[in-house]
């Protein structure tokens, strides 16, 4: 960094920085024939990196175990370590990595292969979509529907 920044203008920088490499990670995959039946392939990669950069917590460009726990806490599947660190070992191939690098989760989400980590984020999609569609005020209640 050429100025030193401080508070969230530091943050600012980082997360730009970090911006900036997802994308060029995301041309490669756009550019990548393996994926170029992929449907909708610019769409998902940009869904993927803002999720990605939300649970890097080190802003290292690297999802560690603790961002794992804290992502799947969010999104309501705790885990234990072990369960942690087996979805990790899915993820990165059965390497003794104790990080997911961004390729790597691209890799899984855009695979074949059903990781546990794959269908628990698709779920999470999936559950709201739903609840976007049951959107509004709730019905009324009266005194024969209580228990």
């Amino acid at each position: 960094m050429d100025k030193q920044f401080q508070g969230g203008k530091a943050y600012g920088f980082l997360k730009s920085q970090q911006d900036e490499k997802l994308n060029s990670i995301n041309e490669t995959f756009l550019s990548d024939p393996q994926y170029a039946e992929e449907e909708d392939l610019a769409s998902k990669l940009e869904m993927f990196k803002s999720k990605y950069m939300e649970f890097d917590l080190n802003d290292k460009g690297e999802i560690d175990l603790m961002g794992l726990k804290r992502m799947l806490e969010k999104l309501g599947v705790a885990k234990t370590h072990l369960e942690l660190k087996k979805m990790m070992s899915e993820v990165v191939g059965g390497s003794t990595q104790d990080n997911i690098c961004y390729n790597d989760f691209l890799k899984m989400m855009l695979g074949k292969k059903n990781a546990i980590l794959k269908l628990i984020l698709m779920f999470e999609g999936m559950g709201k979509d739903q609840e976007a569609t049951n959107a509004g005020p709730p019905s009324r209640k009266t005194f024969s529907d209580l228990p």
